[in-house]
């Protein structure tokens, strides 16, 4: 026990699972002591690491964090940390070297260099936002806690309009007088259109719910209302008459108005695309390839390899690979009929990418991955390859990633989300629907900005309900939202916010015909960080 008692006097926390050590080893303490972040409390797992004198390479790992995901664990909140950290602790193969960094890359907050006071801007990426599975047998309980956790969530942006400061709970305005003012803030049950051609929402919040009415003569609100969906949360100013709410006017959560967008002094580019497909055989394998040449400067003409020069950051935005038994008959369109094999060659591909580069990509739909979203990670078991590359980040369907952070630069956030949710917008929003349809990704990525939720309503994608959060809502403004799925390229900016709907890799199959996707292929966007400009480079010869 003088090994236990050794590190309580030196003021660790020893957790009773270390008493059932039989064979102690003093050396232990030194190891520990000669960290520069030490851990709190010392476990069994801790124990075997430091006592392992083979381990081969060094490992820097932050305690701090490992403590946390511990205690979260514990607390049954998220156990996906830690059994990361649990997973390095216990690799001891060489073999292993590159993933263990690449895991401690995405976990670990990258070190801001500085050199006489003066901050370096060096390409990192933080992640924001990614989603922790909470692995259990959903209950009903549960979608109304989601659904409850929205209503907060969305709530807690709208209070701040000053338009809605003075709101009050539902149960408050019933006992209101007739003719008085008030303002709500309200989840929408039911739409419907009265005999009398007025609009009739019945909204409700935690303490109940209230007919809510547009008239028709109010042409601006009536027009804008129509494009409301259910289960979209909107704040509500209007005039209280016979138990009903008559409308004066209605707000979205949307994002603030900012028509300025961040920008860096750094002369540096991010690249970004998006549904590769590799494995299908309409997969444009040969023009991906000379994308990742133009990447190495080995490709294009001298002004177009310059701007490859600058490029940090690349984006990959989902449907990495074709996938198996996506679709009924889908083995006819594959050239390649192993998801595992589809992945290995992903990997091969990504691999010849020079190494300065950071890699961020997430899974979409066609990927190693439950359809509900949020989506995790990739599969590890299927794409081991994938995660072995050194520059490669994996997060999960959406995520948040913080890229080219200092000491003077807060730095850019990207929201990637693959973009499931976009054919169920577009046939339920009028606007949007009469307007381009799917030609118009860009009026549906606003529309998800101005309700701040990526699939607004409950059948717009399948999702895991959660009862702490619904990780769908858009509770982070974004420098840029990044999306796929469409398979056309379309940019836009909106209110500071780039929108970039990425392009493919891949022609056009029976399947996309029937799902209504005609392919604009072989795109890529590039944005300067420095002036925000956005240049589109094609690869595919016409």
């Amino acid at each position: 026990m003088t090994l236990i008692n050794n590190l309580i006097r030196k003021g660790y926390l020893v957790s009773p699972s270390l008493l059932k050590e039989k064979d102690f080893d003093e050396n232990i303490i030194n190891k520990i002591e000669n960290l520069k972040e030490k851990p709190l409390v010392i476990n069994k797992d801790i124990y075997k690491f430091f006592k392992d004198e083979n381990l081969s390479f060094d490992v820097s790992i932050s305690w701090k964090e490992f403590d946390k995901s511990r205690v979260d664990c514990e607390k049954n909140k998220n156990s996906d940390d830690y059994k990361i950290f649990l997973e390095i602790l216990n690799y001891k193969d060489e073999k292993n070297k590159i993933k263990i960094k690449n895991i401690i890359k995405q976990i670990s907050k990258p070190e801001k260099l500085e050199l006489e006071n003066e901050s370096i801007i060096i390409p990192n990426v933080i992640t924001v936002k990614t989603y922790s599975e909470n692995i259990k047998k959903r209950e009903v309980q549960d979608f109304v806690q989601h659904f409850r956790a929205r209503y907060n969530s969305l709530k807690n942006i709208l209070i701040n309009r000053p338009e809605l400061s003075g709101c009050i709970s539902i149960n408050r305005v019933l006992n209101k007088n007739n003719g008085d003012g008030v303002s709500i803030i309200g989840l929408i049950m039911n739409k419907s259109i009265t005999k009398n051609g007025n609009i009739l929402f019945e909204v409700e919040d935690l303490t109940g719910k209230i007919n809510c009415i547009i008239g028709k003569n109010k042409k601006e609100l009536y027009n804008f209302s129509q494009d409301l969906l259910l289960d979209e949360v909107v704040g509500i100013i209007g005039t209280y008459l016979d138990n009903a709410l008559f409308i004066n006017n209605m707000l979205l959560p949307d994002i603030p108005n900012n028509n300025q967008l961040k920008k860096v002094d750094e002369d540096c580019c991010a690249a970004f695309t998006s549904d590769i497909h590799i494995g299908s055989r309409v997969c444009l394998e040969k023009e991906f390839i000379n994308f990742v040449e133009w990447l190495n400067c080995n490709y294009g003409d001298e002004q177009q390899r310059e701007i490859a020069s600058k490029v940090k950051y690349l984006f990959l935005v989902g449907d990495l690979v074709e996938g198996v038994g996506i679709y009924p008959n889908q083995e006819k369109d594959l050239l390649i009929k192993d998801v595992k094999k589809q992945y290995d060659r992903l990997a091969e591909l990504l691999g010849k990418i020079r190494k300065d580069i950071f890699i961020i990509l997430i899974g979409g739909n066609h990927d190693s991955l439950r359809l509900a979203e949020p989506q995790p990670k990739l599969n590890y078991s299927y794409a081991k390859s994938v995660y072995e590359l050194e520059n490669v980040i994996i997060l999960t369907n959406p995520s948040m990633v913080n890229i080219h952070s200092s000491k003077n630069f807060d730095g850019f956030n990207i929201l990637m989300y693959h973009g499931s949710s976009f054919h169920s917008v577009y046939e339920n929003v009028d606007s949007i629907r009469l307007n381009g349809g799917l030609d118009r990704v860009d009026l549906i990525m606003r529309y998800l900005l101005q309700v701040r939720h990526l699939a607004p309503f409950h059948n717009s994608v399948q999702y895991i309900p959660e009862a702490d959060d619904d990780f769908l809502v858009i509770d982070k403004v974004p420098d840029f939202f990044v999306s796929g799925d469409i398979h056309k390229a379309n940019a836009m900016n909106y209110k500071g916010v780039t929108m970039l709907n990425c392009s493919c890799w891949a022609e056009q199959t029976e399947y996309m015909e029937k799902r209504g996707i005609i392919p604009d292929p072989g795109k890529i966007f590039v944005v300067s960080l420095k002036t925000r400009e956005i240049k589109m480079l094609s690869f595919v010869e016409k």
